[in-house]
């Protein structure tokens, strides 16, 4: 079994310090029931549970320079604490050309698996 996503994510954001000319975008889902609990500031009794539900939501990360931040859900101001949601699944990630402009896009490297963004020479 590999590192977990906060883990993973963790060990990325170390790596992008590294690379401040790239930016690290994460796509993956996000549980119905847990986004909702999450808002509501309602307790999920038990995450397993909450997980196995069948409706999912998307959402995208992005990584830039040692910082995550979520694009499409909230994250927290406390820099120590995980942008990763309780319960996101991690699908893919692209490496794209830093700082970002969203009217001239640089993909650098198409969406593929995650842990191959684990080596630093992956980001060059």
């Amino acid at each position: 079994m590999g590192p977990g996503p906060s883990s993973l994510l963790q060990r990325l954001e170390q790596i992008s310090r590294e690379h401040p000319d790239r930016v690290l975008r994460l796509r993956g889902q996000l549980p119905l029931a847990l986004e909702a609990a999450a808002e509501t500031g309602a307790a999920v009794e038990n995450e397993a549970s909450a997980a196995q539900t069948s409706a999912w939501e998307p959402f995208e990360l992005l990584i830039f320079r040692g910082f995550s931040s979520s694009v499409t859900h909230p994250t927290a101001y406390d820099p120590d604490q995980s942008a990763l949601p309780p319960g996101a699944v991690l699908g893919s990630a692209e490496l794209l050309a830093g700082p970002l402009d969203p009217s001239n896009e640089q993909v650098l490297v198409a969406a593929c698996a995650l842990d191959g963004f684990l080596d630093p020479a992956a980001w060059a």
